[in-house]
């Protein structure tokens, strides 16, 4: 039976990583279940219903991965699922964390052999609105408050950790840092601006450059995610915000359906969509001409963009356009 890799090994062995493409957007436009206030679709998986209908949405994502036989990236449903919100909305008494792992690792391990080619990451996000700037905590209360979800994933044997859509700087520091003490491999992914920015102004040059410096271990690599493919390439091939460091050490993207700033995204009534063909085309060609590793999406996606996707990935490894 083949080996299942460490993360850090498995990241550098595979030419790409095709990655799950949204689970909470589409829980919220197309399901008849509501999401919690506070912690979304974390509790999904305590009702029968509920966890039957997340199930479904990984396993359309899953059967992409096995039918282009591509290594494939899944996130926990935990993204808001710190200790606090936890608290509020009533489950302080259950391992919200570690069964969402579980959960998705019992999916993961009915596939057979094709499991070996499946990554899980523990997710996290920050504290206050991902797309407001202002609400992001320090360096030191962002390594207080994160550290508690993230030693529950990191002990419950998540893959890696990833914390994603941070839109400023001295959260993303703090968080990394309890990442980091949890021992486990993780990433650190932002919401981008088109000139190159974090939400909160900050260079992505000197957003990386710092995280890098003062956190140890260092990331095993960046990513950006609810950003669109468009505003992704602009925003990495900045001439005065990015660097060749910059584009070296982003690893990928997930990508959403439209081509707007996150503030007028996420103040947008209407789920904004792009073709399958059309989104598939332009994130399979950052791994063709930028060299990005793991691709998949976020808002406005569902199984027939990162199907388009997927088939685009393997032409593009057969060396095809």
């Amino acid at each position: 039976m083949m080996k299942h890799l460490a993360f850090p090994e498995f990241f550098e062995k595979s030419q790409c990583i095709l990655a799950e493409g949204a689970v909470i957007e589409r829980l919220r436009r197309n399901s008849e279940f509501d999401l919690d206030t506070h912690i979304v679709n974390s509790a999904f998986i305590f009702d029968k219903d509920k966890r039957t209908a997340l199930s479904g949405i990984y396993r359309q994502y899953l059967g992409i991965g096995l039918k282009y036989n591509l290594p494939l990236l899944l996130s926990t449903p935990t993204w808001r699922a710190s200790r606090e919100r936890i608290k509020k909305a009533g489950y302080e008494k259950t391992d919200v964390n570690g069964d969402n792992f579980r959960f998705l690792d019992g999916i993961r391990k009915s596939y057979g052999e094709y499991a070996h080619k499946i990554v899980v990451c523990g997710l996290l996000s920050c504290r206050g609105d991902a797309y407001n700037q202002a609400e992001a905590l320090t360096s030191n209360d962002a390594h207080q408050f994160h550290s508690w979800q993230a030693n529950r994933l990191a002990e419950a044997g998540v893959d890696f950790l990833l914390a994603a859509t941070l839109p400023a700087l001295s959260e993303a520091t703090g968080l990394a840092t309890a990442l980091a003490a949890t021992g486990k491999p993780y990433i650190i992914s932002f919401v981008i601006r088109s000139e190159g920015t974090l939400l909160d102004g900050t260079p992505l040059k000197d957003a990386i450059s710092i995280i890098d410096t003062n956190v140890n271990p260092k990331p095993i690599a960046f990513m950006a995610n609810c950003t669109h493919a468009s505003i992704f390439r602009t925003a990495i091939m900045h001439d005065t915000n990015s660097s060749s460091t910059v584009r070296k050490r982003i690893a990928g993207l997930f990508a959403n359906t439209a081509a707007l700033e996150p503030e007028a995204l996420d103040n947008s009534e209407e789920l904004v969509e792009e073709d399958p063909q059309t989104f598939g085309k332009s994130v399979a060609s950052l791994h063709g001409e930028l060299g990005m590793k793991i691709l998949g999406g976020c808002c406005g996606t569902d199984e027939r963009h990162i199907d388009d996707l997927a088939k685009r990935l393997v032409s593009c490894l057969k060396g095809r356009p």
